[in-house]
């Protein structure tokens, strides 16, 4: 025998519709809590360094730019500086939603 297909308009049985299964929260260690703040404070020393950087008096004395003169155009353009002064925003921006994501270590009961 077959058991019955339930009705369109019925609701639901309680051993149709299983309850929510519980999740373990993941254990951290140590070293997890330690090397997320270790990239949260790379991200931001590169971020900062990134931004400030290309624009301070240093950005055209440097060995890359002076690596190969025809790229000497290239090094000293707005454009580029502002690219990778644009890198450093996006570093930025992850140090601070790393930040953000620290709340994962407390531990809740």
């Amino acid at each position: 025998m077959m058991p019955m297909e339930p009705s369109p308009g019925s609701p639901p049985s309680a051993e149709a519709a299983p309850g929510p299964v519980p999740v373990e929260q993941p254990e951290y260690r140590w070293y997890h809590k330690v090397s997320a703040i270790l990239l949260v404070t790379f991200c931001l020393e590169i971020g900062l360094f990134l931004l400030i950087f290309p624009w301070s008096e240093y950005w055209a004395t440097n060995y890359f730019g002076s690596f190969l003169p025809d790229w000497s155009r290239v090094w000293s353009n707005a454009y580029f500086r502002g690219a990778v002064s644009g890198m450093g925003v996006a570093n930025l921006y992850i140090g601070l939603v790393e930040i953000f994501r620290l709340r994962r270590f407390v531990r809740r009961r």
